[in-house]
């Protein structure tokens, strides 16, 4: 090779590399145009054709409803993948459940501890609302008998018997000295008469009930109001009674004659007009030319709850009293 043939070879190499689309240059160039980053992309008309096909489906779908001509297709659609949502559904149903399980659990264990709650105060107010009941109607008793007798009561509850070994038929109720109680106070209850106090404390007294064997009450007896002393038996319960004896000896009570209160003077120990029992039987003796009558309380010893203690009406006291028209004051 001469040369001009050594001279021209770098030159021809040259002006193919300065070549469009030749040499290295464009091989980058093609390389880039088909890089990684274009090859995820659509093209351009694919992307047009679906924003049109969406565009053709949108304005046939607009009315909706059974006319509509996409109705077959999505009924086609609904048939085929409805089985399988289906299935999908029951099949991770118990997995997505489990967190809901816990949360239902925790909530069913709170109700169930509640509605036990509720039903024990239920049955308790159930057991009690025999109690409740009589308790009220002592009370109202007891109010309309101050209305009838004319007189103030200071009302309390028998919290206690006395002792049997004292051979005394006493009880003690929850009211005392603060509440306007003295010794020697008439004690009634919404049936009658039941005894009168004997000693008191700030908060508490003992009442001698009439049946005992040391109580002595003077009485009236029948439509004629004859006078006579009453005397207890010391016995309580249904077979409680008690005895009286007529001042005048030739009066003969009859059976089912009413007794009641003589009345002490200044209303102490007993006020007067208290009702206190009926005439069951009549003894006579012919020894003694007298006459013994037997008295049947109206008042049932055994069962005592609520009483009231009479007081001067206005009198001073730690809780209600009702009056003798039958108001609480």
């Amino acid at each position: 090779m001469g040369p001009l043939d050594r001279l021209r070879t770098p030159l021809a190499r040259l002006d193919r590399e300065r070549r469009p689309g030749r040499g290295r240059g464009a091989r980058e160039r093609r390389w880039r145009l088909n890089g990684p980053e274009d090859r995820g992309k659509p093209p351009r008309s694919l992307v047009v054709a679906l924003v049109l096909a969406c565009a053709a489906l949108i304005t046939l779908d607009y009315h909706g409803g059974t006319g509509s001509p996409i109705e077959p297709a999505r009924r086609a659609m609904g048939e085929l993948f409805g089985p399988v949502e289906v299935g999908a559904a029951t099949a991770i149903r118990p997995f997505t459940a489990v967190p809901d399980w816990f949360r239902t659990h925790d909530s069913m264990r709170d109700d169930i501890d509640g509605l036990e709650a509720e039903n024990a105060r239920l049955r308790q107010q159930v057991h009690t609302a025999p109690y409740d009941r009589n308790k009220l109607a002592e009370y109202e008793g007891l109010t309309a008998a101050a209305d009838t007798l004319n007189y103030a009561v200071v009302p309390a509850r028998v919290v206690g018997l006395g002792p049997s070994q004292s051979f005394s038929r006493t009880v003690t109720i929850d009211a005392g000295s603060r509440a306007g109680l003295q010794p020697d106070m008439t004690v009634i209850n919404n049936d009658g008469l039941v005894g009168r106090i004997l000693r008191v404390t700030g908060t508490t007294a003992t009442v001698l009930l009439i049946l005992d064997a040391d109580s002595v009450v003077g009485a009236r007896i029948g439509n004629d109001m004859k006078v006579g002393f009453l005397h207890g038996r010391g016995v309580l319960g249904r077979e409680g009674r008690l005895d009286l004896e007529l001042v005048d000896q030739s009066v003969v009570p009859a059976k089912g004659d009413v007794v009641v209160t003589w009345g002490s003077d200044g209303g102490a120990p007993y006020v007067s007009g208290i009702p206190v029992g009926r005439v069951t039987s009549v003894f006579s003796s012919l020894r003694e030319s007298s006459q013994r009558a037997v008295i049947q309380p109206y008042v049932d010893f055994g069962a005592l709850d609520v009483v009231g203690v009479v007081v001067p009406s206005g009198a001073t006291s730690d809780r209600a009293v009702i009056e003798a028209d039958g108001s609480l004051r």
